[in-house]
């Protein structure tokens, strides 16, 4: 396999200085609020998708099918973001600039681009907005913070996190339709679960 030696600093080196600058000015509590979210946050898209179950267990079996499908969805996302990750040997911008960072930097040999992050996140967002827009509305918006704060904490250039969010919204974007092709095994199983229902009446 070729591997492409890409140099990150020289498309938004500039952009990610001034951002982990600006970081580093601000208060402390808010750096660390910044790291709980970067480190943790993904929860939270668990946490919706768990919601997005309960709330479409009753509903058309379309809607089902897509909500049991969005953790395999997020999954295919970060292993084509890995894929990915694998023919560019980007290394992280707080190596390369060599500054001061909120959080540690990552080991040598932990690509940069894409963000796996990002596209987690991205992949959930979608998922539960063709799912549920309710959710989705909440997902969306925690996505583009969870890219931020990859950037904040000094771990990823700006076209890091962005390709992340690409590649986590078009995996989302594909796979989400597909599942709901999986509506009468919903159908199916839910007539499995009703047959002894009806027969003890």
């Amino acid at each position: 396999m070729n591997h492409l030696a890409f140099g990150g600093a020289s498309i938004d080196g500039g952009p990610y200085l001034w951002i982990t600058g600006l970081a580093r000015h601000l208060p402390h509590g808010l750096n660390t609020l910044v790291s709980y979210w970067t480190d943790y946050g993904l929860a939270l898209f668990a946490v919706l998708m768990l919601i997005g179950w309960w709330r479409a267990r009753n509903g058309p079996s379309r809607a089902m099918a897509s909500a049991l499908a969005a953790p395999v969805v997020v999954v295919t996302a970060f292993l084509v973001d890995d894929l990915v990750k694998t023919f560019f040997d980007e290394r992280r911008p707080c190596r390369t600039l060599h500054t001061a960072t909120v959080e540690a930097c990552p080991g040598s040999g932990d690509w940069s681009f894409p963000s796996n992050h990002a596209a987690i996140a991205a992949a959930a967002a979608v998922a539960l907005l063709l799912c549920d827009r309710q959710l989705g509305r909440i997902a969306v918006p925690a996505a583009l913070l969870m890219a931020a704060s990859r950037v904040w904490v000094g771990a990823h250039y700006p076209h890091d996190v962005a390709a992340g969010l690409v590649t986590g919204a078009l995996v989302a974007r594909v796979l989400t339709p597909l599942a709901r092709r999986a509506a009468p095994v919903v159908d199916r199983i839910r007539a499995t679960r009703l047959r002894p229902l009806v027969a003890a009446r």
